[in-house]
């Protein structure tokens, strides 16, 4: 048969039968590479040559293999059926994280670059673009400062943090570039230089690939598959928008080629707005509906005076503009399931624990109630960056705050409020009760339910569903149709878990998140089947209070408890309407021992002068019997 395939390994491979293996079939002339997954280890090799499956089947430590059909190998999902994630510096590209990359067209001046990153930066942009090489349809166009502007533009990287991306047009250029910048960019029109494609691949670097404009999904993807044969395993696909008889627009983005990509490839892919429209008003929503659709991130231009850019003015943002942009992502992302990226000193945590956490290389630990695949453990592999954070199951919230207290855990995750069922009381007393515990961050996630069975079992088959009773009861039109018995269970993945320990229970089933049915190898039969889709949880990431030195806090979380006379609770509230402090949440508990004696839970919008916070806190103090701040943070 043709070469490619790939060579799924047995389970307690030795290093030995897989160095055999791979001698074997580099022997054969193959490239061979290795890709771990959570369940499988596997090896994918492609090659010009011919070799008969059965004779690498018939190799010691080799479970099966696996013939791979697209004509894209290495860009295929057949070969690499997980997320491709990778970093450029601290930046997180693919998985659960929106990058959103920034900056002008082309680098014109020293310091228009300096001002356009400072501003990229500040409105929550991870990697600074500019062209310093601008390929452009007229020959008396700008056509860039050349190695003058990477200097320009590695000079603003290196002042803000910010990776660099800038195109590359020429293989000459190739490795000098090298020097000055982080993300090689392939524009769309040498998309299929093959030649600039090999050099740069076997560069090993990051590479932005840009859809061609008139390319096919799998003429894009072909071009890829030279970049990761040549040597790079670090490729971002980029649509910008192809060629059609529309003339409105610049382009005609291909919005619908996002879902598409996902499907067919591992790569990460974002999405260019700005050459996709070439209109500014047009660019906002069209990001938005890229992110929408499941992009990676967005790659946009922005200049100090678009006014004044000397090549793509009309397209380019405004900084205001690209503020508004990253603002709109960050409140469209808990929807989509995922969080935006930022750099590691504009993280929240960070923000709010100075030094405790080095997110820039040490990782942490940060307890969860549930097991793995829990939606606390969801929030929390999104709230952490990437790839940082180790997750501690727990068996209650008590033992949460024990891990944090007993240092266990350098965090924890805590639910707080759903928006359909209410606040988690429990925890709100666990604060009131734990006073070396302080919130020190929070994070809103989307919970989508998923019925979860065994492999190969159907719908039909189904005669009881398990899962937390909050779980149960968001579904439960979804279960009175199926007419179903409904088993409480003390955790939504841990009723996954239970599931897959009994392989007889084809009768069963679970609801829980696509993460549960991931971490626990089982099946998801029906996705969202939640009554109501407007689901949300707000979570609490909560550390020992002497951790945290919250420097910018922009929310707070106070606790307060007040006499039993009439106008005392109007009387506390004056004191934050005076200050104008806006009170977004207020809730009352039964205080434990006193029978008819209330304590109230109140969340506050922290204004930019603390001070006016701290006025409004010592006068509620003195009205009051008790009361304690549970935390400042930033959200």
């Amino acid at each position: 048969m043709m070469i490619p395939m790939i060579i799924v390994l047995e389970t307690g491979i030795t290093e030995k039968e897989k160095t055999y293996i791979r001698d074997f079939l580099t022997g054969q002339g193959l490239q061979v590479r290795e890709i771990v997954g959570e369940k499988d280890t596997v090896l994918g090799a492609v090659g010009q040559v011919s070799l008969d499956q059965r004779t690498v089947e018939l190799l010691p430590g080799v479970a099966r293999v696996i013939p791979i059909s697209k004509p894209y190998k290495l860009a295929s999902r057949e070969l690499h059926r997980e997320d491709t994630v990778f970093s450029v510096g601290h930046v997180t590209v693919g998985g659960s994280r929106i990058v959103i990359i920034g900056g002008p067209c082309a680098v014109e001046s020293r310091e228009q670059i300096l001002e356009a990153a400072r501003a990229v930066k500040e409105a929550g942009g991870v990697m600074l673009r500019g062209g310093a090489f601008k390929p452009r349809t007229s020959p008396y166009a700008f056509q860039g400062l050349g190695f003058e502007g990477l200097r320009y533009l590695k000079e603003a990287g290196e002042a803000t943090g910010l990776p660099v991306v800038t195109e590359v047009v020429a293989p000459g250029d190739v490795e000098a570039m090298a020097e000055y910048i982080d993300v090689y960019q392939i524009g769309a029109r040498n998309m299929q230089n093959f030649e600039l494609l090999k050099t740069v691949g076997s560069m090993g670097m990051p590479v932005i690939l840009k859809r061609g404009l008139s390319a096919t999904i799998n003429e894009w993807l072909m071009a890829a598959e030279y970049l990761l044969a040549s040597g790079t395993d670090k490729v971002i696909l980029c649509e910008r928008g192809i060629r059609t008889f529309e003339t409105y627009t610049r382009n005609t983005l291909d919005i619908s080629a996002i879902p598409i990509i996902r499907k067919l490839s591992h790569l990460p892919v974002i999405v260019d707005p700005s050459h996709g429209t070439g209109i500014r008003d047009k660019v906002l929503p069209m990001a938005l509906a890229g992110v929408a659709a499941g992009a990676h991130g967005l790659i946009v231009e922005v200049h100090p005076d678009p006014e004044k850019a000397v090549s793509d003015g009309p397209q380019t943002l405004y900084p205001e503009q690209f503020r508004k942009l990253v603002h709109d992502v960050e409140a469209l992302a808990p929807v989509v399931g995922k969080e935006v990226a930022r750099l590691p000193e504009n993280h929240h945590l960070r923000a709010a624990v100075g030094e405790t956490v080095q997110f820039t290389g040490d990782s942490c630990r940060v307890a969860f109630q549930g097991e793995p695949g829990a939606y606390s453990e969801k929030a929390l592999k999104h709230y952490f960056p990437e790839g940082r954070a180790e997750s501690l199951p727990c068996g209650s919230f008590e033992e949460v705050f024990d891990a944090v207290l007993k240092g266990k855990a350098d965090w924890g995750m805590l639910p707080m409020e759903n928006s359909l069922a209410g606040s988690i009381l429990e925890n709100y007393d666990l604060l009131n009760l734990n006073p070396d515990v302080s919130i020190v961050g929070e994070i809103k996630i989307r919970i989508r339910h998923n019925l979860i069975a065994h492999k190969g079992v159907r719908i039909e088959d189904i005669t009881e569903v398990r899962s937390h009773p909050q779980a149960l009861a968001q579904c439960d039109r979804f279960i009175r149709d199926h007419r179903w018995a409904s088993i409480p269970a003390y955790d939504t993945s841990g009723a996954v878990a239970d599931l897959s320990r009994d392989r007889d229970a084809r009768h069963r089933a679970a609801i829980a998140s696509d993460e549960a049915a991931r971490v626990w190898d089982m099946e998801i039969l029906k996705e969202g089947i939640e009554t109501n889709p407007n689901n949300y949880t707000r979570f609490a990431v909560i550390g020992r209070r002497e951790n945290v030195n919250v420097s910018k806090p922009n929310k707070a979380t106070i606790m307060f408890e007040i006499s039993d006379e009439a106008g005392s609770l109007s009387k506390c509230l004056a004191f934050f309407a005076r200050h104008q402090l806006n009170m977004t949440r207020i809730e009352s508990r039964p205080i434990h021992g006193k029978p008819w004696s209330y304590s109230f839970y109140v969340d506050l919008d922290l204004p930019e002068d603390i001070s006016t916070f701290e006025g409004a806190a010592e006068e509620v103090k003195g009205a009051v019997k008790g009361f304690r701040i549970l935390g400042m943070y930033r959200v």
